[in-house]
């Protein structure tokens, strides 16, 4: 090659920028092979586009060339992942579900593994554009200028007219967020003000920070046995975020927090649990965003009275996910009590959380980025699609008056950064300390600063070792309305459904459970019957009968509350067979239901006598002194029971 005809074109990625040389004359499909050597990537999973936000791509091609496509000597050009692609053959963290995480959290899939000529064929598939939250597409269309009244007496002018004394203000005013007490401007007041300058947000990029050594340095053997500072991690300091991504939290009645802090309430344990709800515009802060939180889901956990531990065991996370998302909500935080009993009398509890000891342990924060690194924002700004995240943790504990209160709060991206590189662990025996790791043979670690003032008023800066974790929190109030609202039906007349995964008396989900609890309902009250996501997701995944395949239509009738809908659903075939077994149980109850309860189902009373008899064997099953045999699912049972010890079904 000539070396006039050389061009250089400058790569950005999110490990950092680098060069590459090519002529005029070469392919796209060249270009794509320069880079993937530049970067030592692990596979071709990945895109090259001439501008930000994943605009203008460059198709990988052998017959276009670089001259054609319009590029030029010192143009930029920017390479982002395909679907979340893990590039680079550095291991990614691993993953840790429990309060304590010694292990690293797996935030990203595993490496393909496939070929490079098979990955150049993915190059042709148009990557999927940036889809946001509709709650973020919804405040865009706003102008978010905070309209003010006129002064009568600083405004000179007419009614039609505006000075400055009048005239709106920027949703990032400071003085009018201090002045609200606003501690944390919102998010897109934040992006509103990175993008009101002239070049009006033109060269604004929002990227995460990372601790990780960038891969792909050829200049000295790797870590432990080389670094350089084209390769090494930045030393972090840690400020205060100015801004937060969720404005509120906001649960529909206090029946939700109720009937969650009902555990604590007969065990004595506490508990955590999964908060499902749906983003919506906050009036109340400029351009904000409030989580709603229509119902909690309780995974599978063990707890005491001072601890909480999740299991691996929660098979049912994903349907549980799917089954919300056909109601229109999806997962927006978590929640988990810390209450200890103070007066059993007066029923206050002990005020534990406060300025004098923390309001998060380290071990909570910890939590709460792994959560947060799991559920990322999607934000048009950012070079890889996704910016920080929307996932909250409250806390249910006692207050300053010794009442049980809820405290809102997430972490910052800071704290996001340091659990995904698993560089932030908790400190022994002091919950208000976190303690970032130092570096070892297998892993690299920066140096992480904070700020304090000495005793002389003077702003030092210190090695975080230990952290104080108020440096990692942000603020989010959390509240219920004056109104109530009811995603679900509620009613103190009304015995709830059993909440999941509580291995309690007078808690488990079984088919005794479910007859008592229709027996409540008259036909007509079928959908206020069916309103309640816990028995939606009983339904749904009962062993003697899953119905999860079938429960499209209920779904969408719960969710539009349609009534007509529901009774369409009621008379199918599926819940036909429900309302047999449920029929057949009432008519021989066993000795802990009492001999008056009755269930009338949706069909007519002759139907559903007719419906029992055809649910009842025909001759009663063989049995002997040793006990008889259930004829639904063969269980030998004693002979002193009048159901079936293993499904509850009637004998």
């Amino acid at each position: 090659m000539s070396k006039h005809k050389i061009i250089t074109l400058r790569v950005q990625s999110s490990e950092g920028t680098k060069r590459v040389e090519v002529e005029p004359s070469d392919s796209i499909l060249h270009l794509f092979e320069k880079v993937h050597d530049a970067f030592g990537l692990s596979g071709y999973t990945f895109a090259l586009y001439r501008e930000r936000g994943r605009k203008d791509e460059l198709i990988s091609s052998r017959s276009r060339t670089i001259r054609s496509s319009g590029l030029r000597h010192g143009d930029m050009v920017y390479m982002c992942p395909l679907n979340g692609a893990l590039l680079w053959s550095e291991p990614s963290p691993g993953s840790s579900n429990s309060m304590a995480h010694d292990e690293p959290i797996d935030d990203y899939p595993e490496k393909s593994s496939s070929t490079p000529s098979q990955n150049i064929a993915l190059l042709t598939t148009p990557v999927v554009p940036l889809q946001e939250d509709e709650v973020d597409q919804q405040l865009w269309k706003l102008d978010g200028k905070v309209q003010r009244k006129r002064d009568d007496k600083l405004c000179r002018h007419g009614p039609k007219a505006c000075c400055v004394h009048c005239s709106p203000l920027e949703p990032f005013d400071e003085a009018y967020l201090k002045e609200q007490n606003v501690k944390h401007m919102s998010f897109h007041s934040y992006l509103r003000k990175l993008t009101a300058g002239v070049d009006r947000g033109k060269f604004v990029n929002l990227e995460d920070i990372s601790c990780r050594i960038r891969a792909g340095c050829k200049d000295h053997p790797p870590w432990p046995k080389g670094i350089c500072s084209k390769c090494q991690p930045n030393a972090i300091t840690l400020n205060r975020q100015v801004y937060r991504h969720v404005d509120n939290v906001m649960f529909e009645n206090a029946y939700l927090v109720e009937r969650f802090i009902n555990y604590w309430r007969s065990t004595g344990h506490q508990r955590l649990g999964f908060l499902y709800g749906r983003y919506e515009i906050h009036g109340d802060v400029p351009l904000g965003i409030r989580g709603t939180v229509a119902a909690i889901y309780e995974p599978p956990q063990t707890s005491t009275r001072d601890s909480i531990t999740l299991l691996e065991s929660d098979k049912d996370r994903k349907h549980v996910d799917d089954l919300a998302g056909q109601l229109g909500l999806r997962r927006i935080g978590w929640i988990f009590t810390d209450l200890v009993t103070d007066d059993v009398k007066k029923g206050t509890v002990k005020h534990v959380r406060n300025i004098e000891s923390h309001f998060l342990s380290a071990e909570e924060c910890i939590m709460a980025g792994y959560f947060q690194n799991q559920h990322p924002n999607p934000c048009r700004f950012s070079p890889v699609g996704y910016f920080g995240s929307k996932f909250v943790t409250v806390c249910v504990t006692g207050d300053a008056s010794n009442q049980v209160h809820m405290e809102g709060y997430s972490v910052s991206n800071q704290c996001m950064a340091l659990v995904r590189d698993n560089c932030l662990v908790p400190t022994k025996d002091a919950p208000e300390l976190g303690y970032v790791r130092e570096s070892t043979d297998k892993q690299y670690v920066p140096d992480v600063y904070y700020k304090e003032k000495d005793g002389y008023g003077n702003e030092v800066s210190r090695l975080a070792r230990p952290l104080p974790v108020e440096y990692l929190l942000v603020d989010v109030p959390a509240s219920t309305p004056l109104i109530p609202l009811y995603t679900f039906y509620a009613s103190d007349a009304i015995q709830a459904f059993p909440v999941e995964n509580r291995l309690v008396d007078g808690h488990i989900q079984d088919f005794n459970t479910l007859s008592n609890y229709l027996q409540q309902f008259s036909p007509d009250q079928f959908l206020n019957a069916v309103s309640d996501f816990h028995f939606l997701l009983y339904i749904s995944t009962m062993d003697m009968l899953p119905m999860k395949e079938y429960m499209g239509p209920l779904l969408e009738a719960v969710r539009t509350q349609n009534s007509e809908m529901a009774r369409d659903w009621a008379r199918s075939e599926h819940w036909a067979t429900v309302e047999q077994l449920i029929a057949a149980s009432s008519l021989s109850p066993p000795s802990s239901r009492p001999q008056s309860s009755t269930f009338t189902s949706p069909l007519t009373a002759p139907a559903a006598s007719a419906a029992a008899t055809a649910a009842m064997p025909s001759s009663p099953p063989m049995h002997d002194d040793a006990g008889w045999t259930c004829s639904h699912c063969t269980f030998l049972n004693p002979t002193e029971l009048s159901s079936c010890e293993m499904c509850q079904l009637p004998r």
